[in-house]
């Protein structure tokens, strides 16, 4: 025994046509062979809920049903028949499905009005390699690339001039054709115009009927301040363009930051090392540290010991859309030791040595080996 149409479709017997076509396209989707291969029960649902939106979407049949019910079929065609009474609004549903189901969505209009769909442009990478002073201070630079653009001879159409793309006569326009058997209805890509929607009879001899061609562009693109490495910077339709007209790419230009002798950035902090002389460290004084874009002064505190790390606000990168904002500068004291010195400068390093107790007394005293050892 059959179940009740509105039962099938999960809807009130009072419900609006739109209410219908709602429930209706969601279990389509739902229970769809192609979304369900092999799978007996979703198919033997999928008929019965085409049967249900075959009568219930029908004015006259949908009438005659809730007079008589299943009975009131009997000899109407349509459902009883294995056919669809509503086709276009059917049609207008199996579109809808198909988009769903395979992720597309639909897209311009042919000139006869029948729906189609192009992809947009593929999107292009780019690699720039940038000194750090770049990654710091933000540079505009331009790209030589490589990409297909709208051809101008035809204007994208792929037609020759003084002609123009016909609506494909087997799928109008669509770009799919609708093979129904009995209660199954799937489509496929136009076997004519191969999901174009259009027929192009002379094509441009430019381009060749694709309505694109490869060329050489120069882009220009703002580097901000504070890129980092392995940063991606997407520049909007500066891709490839679409097909047809069809949306164009994106350009996706990926930052390299090239290394920098004497310097190490560690996210927005920058650091780097100074080698002090002894009496330097020792005294302390005022020291012009390099920096990527010039000095900056950092003051050496008497007695600052090797391996001390000083740090100096505000002066690594700006931090990336943050305005005014600057990681910090790291610097590490080295002592640079005199790999030679000429007598005078022993005599007196020898001195300062017994101020500070370093030189045992005794040898001192004797005049021994360690004083001769110590200036030879």
């Amino acid at each position: 025994m059959k179940k009740d149409f509105y039962e099938v479709l999960g809807v009130q017997k009072g419900a609006s046509a739109d209410e219908i076509k709602k429930a209706y396209r969601h279990l389509a989707i739902k229970y769809h062979p192609d979304r369900n291969p092999g799978n007996k029960e979703a198919e033997e649902k999928f008929k019965e809920i085409n049967e249900a939106y075959d009568v219930l979407s029908n004015p006259q049949k949908k009438q005659q049903y809730d007079a008589f019910g299943h009975e009131g079929m009997n000899g109407m065609g349509g459902a009883g028949a294995g056919g669809f009474g509503n086709m276009g609004d059917m049609g207008d549903i199996f579109g809808d499905i198909f988009g769903d189901i395979f992720g597309g969505g639909r897209a311009g209009r042919s000139s006869g009005g029948a729906q189609r769909q192009y992809r947009k442009g593929a999107d292009l990478r780019y690699d720039l390699d940038i000194s750090m002073l770049d990654a710091m201070t933000g540079k505009e630079v331009s790209l030589d690339v490589t990409k297909r653009d709208t051809c101008q001879t035809c204007g994208g159409t792929g037609a020759k001039a003084g002609t123009s793309p016909k609506t494909c006569p087997q799928c109008k326009g669509h770009g799919q054709v609708r093979v129904s058997q009995g209660f199954f209805s799937f489509t496929q890509t136009c076997p004519k115009c191969h999901g174009e929607g259009q027929i192009i009879d002379n094509p441009c001899p430019t381009c060749r009927g694709t309505g694109t061609i490869r060329t050489n562009k120069t882009i220009k693109v703002r580097i901000p301040q504070g890129v980092n490495d392995g940063s991606t910077l997407r520049v909007s339709g500066a891709g490839d363009a679409g097909p047809k007209g069809a949306q164009p790419g994106d350009l996706y230009v990926v930052i390299h930051l090239k290394k920098q002798p004497g310097f190490v950035r560690e996210g927005d902090d920058l650091h780097t090392e100074i080698k002090l002389t002894f009496a330097q460290a020792s005294l302390g004084m005022e020291y012009d540290v390099p920096v990527l874009d010039g000095k900056v002064k950092v003051k050496i505190a008497p007695g600052t010991q090797p391996g001390t790390i000083l740090r100096v606000r505000d002066q690594g990168f700006p931090k990336l859309g943050r305005r005014g904002v600057r990681g910090d500068l790291y610097v590490k004291v080295n002592i640079n030791v005199p790999k030679s010195l000429n007598s005078e400068q022993k005599k007196a390093l020898f001195e300062f040595a017994k101020t500070m107790g370093e030189v045992p007394k005794d040898a001192v005293q004797k005049n021994d080996s360690f004083f001769k050892k110590f200036f030879s």
